[in-house]
């Protein structure tokens, strides 16, 4: 099986880092409206209520799937599914990652691959 696809959720790709910054702190900035805007879209206002309906500026719609405070949410963007999740990684220190998965194929992959990795370097610089 080629690398990123996956028996139970298709093509998905996964983007993390180890910050220097607590999970308190990361969590914070990533459950705030600017975090949000951040890694989900200029817009979007999330609601922790599983079901609660979001859409971004560029039009993506989505809901909430699951959202446990300090630890990870899970949201649908159009028919993809996109979790977010901060823990702890020693002393002072997090590890967030982005996952996405139900891409459609390799290249939307690679694409995704990028922008997640853009989004972390943006979180990093609003985090320093």
């Amino acid at each position: 099986m080629p690398t990123g696809l996956t028996q139970d959720a298709g093509w998905e790709i996964g983007v993390s880092k180890t910050l220097p910054h607590p999970p308190d702190a990361v969590w914070e900035f990533i459950a705030s409206p600017a975090g949000v805007a951040l890694w989900l879209g200029e817009g979007a206002r999330l609601s922790p209520e599983k079901g609660a309906a979001y859409e971004t500026a560029a039009g993506v719609r989505g809901e909430t799937r699951s959202y446990r405070p300090g630890d990870r949410v899970r949201v649908t963007y159009g028919p993809t599914t996109v979790q977010v999740a901060v823990s702890a990684a020693g002393p002072g220190k997090a590890v967030l990652r982005f996952h996405q998965e139900h891409l459609a194929n390799a290249e939307q992959r690679t694409r995704q691959r990028d922008h997640w990795r853009a989004v972390m370097a943006e979180v990093v610089k609003a985090l320093a």
